[in-house]
């Protein structure tokens, strides 16, 4: 029996999240669905583990670790589902939010990508499951050291720092600009038609630049808020630790090396370097030990993105 939808996982040491996030899953849907889960040479028996914990289950364990999107190209090659919902393994769902997304996709087959809320342990929304295309109004924001301030001051999320879209209402269905590759359901076809993710990024902002490829194609992307999921985040990447952040920056200018122009991808690159400066002088004038003290030594780095692969 073909399955509706394939369920794509990927894996770094995190073996543990991942039984339980697809345990979780697999009892709250009663969707036809495979699971093909990618083991990005985790070295620690994770890929043996998964395999033991669900054997009617596709588990590809990679000898290298190729990032994420790369690794979720691998695992795509192995579904045969009309739909892929690629999901995160430090997440646990709130109900059947495979069924929620289905129900949603099937009824509205045109948008061709779908996202539910992602949510704090707490049960309160985190505002990552969508976001918007990256534009200069966002990295002015960020040197200016506005877009902190939005995140601290609600009323004022909206216009400080629409990168996370804090003014969306996420109780109604709505169109995103894009979504999260954390909760991220997508018409196989879609996906084949774009390529899967552009193998320049080893980890963030590929899922953005799916999404803006995906509206050049006629897609809109659009938010669910039936599904909804309980997210950890950064269980693979060293949660809020200078290390996530270099890769988010690193995300961010390889999109930005790909989908601007020159001139343009020079002056957001320059927005994102004085923002990060901004807040490790400041972190240095009051002699705190912040993260964007170590990023910023590390600039040169993160300014050049992710090396083509």
């Amino acid at each position: 029996m073909t399955p509706t939808v394939s369920v794509l996982m990927v894996s770094y040491r995190t073996c543990e999240l991942a039984i339980r996030a697809l345990s979780a899953l697999e009892k709250a849907t009663a969707a036809a669905h495979e699971m093909v889960i990618v083991d990005n040479a985790s070295g620690d028996g994770s890929a043996e583990a998964i395999a033991a914990a669900f054997p009617a289950a596709t588990v590809e364990a990679l000898p290298d670790n190729i990032g994420f999107g790369r690794a979720m190209n691998h695992g795509a090659r192995h579904a045969s589902g009309e739909w892929l919902l690629l999901v995160n393994p430090d997440t646990e769902p709130v109900g059947d939010v495979v069924g929620a997304l289905l129900a949603y996709a099937s009824a509205h087959p045109e948008h061709g990508i779908y996202t539910g809320r992602t949510l704090h342990p707490d049960g309160t929304d985190d505002l990552r499951s969508c976001l918007a295309l990256p534009t200069l109004r966002q990295y002015v924001s960020f040197a200016l050291g506005l877009s902190t301030l939005g995140r601290r001051v609600r009323w004022l999320g909206p216009l400080l720092n629409p990168e996370e879209l804090p003014g969306y209402d996420r109780t109604t269905p709505r169109a995103v600009p894009a979504v999260s590759g954390c909760l991220m359901l997508i018409r196989r076809d879609l996906f084949t038609a774009l390529g899967g993710f552009t193998p320049d990024y080893f980890m963030y902002s590929e899922d953005v630049d799916l999404c803006a490829r995906a509206h050049a194609l006629g897609a809109q992307p659009v938010l669910v808020p039936e599904a909804a999921l309980r997210h950890l985040g950064g269980a693979a990447s060293g949660g809020t630790s200078p290390r996530k952040i270099e890769m988010l920056l690193r995300g961010k200018c390889t999109y930005l090396r790909l989908r601007w122009s020159p001139g343009r991808a020079a002056l957001g690159r320059a927005l994102l370097a004085a923002g990060v400066g901004l807040r490790a002088g400041i972190a240095a004038l009051l002699r705190r030990n912040s993260p964007w003290r170590p990023v910023w030594r590390a600039r040169r780095a993160w300014l050049a993105g992710w090396p083509a692969p």
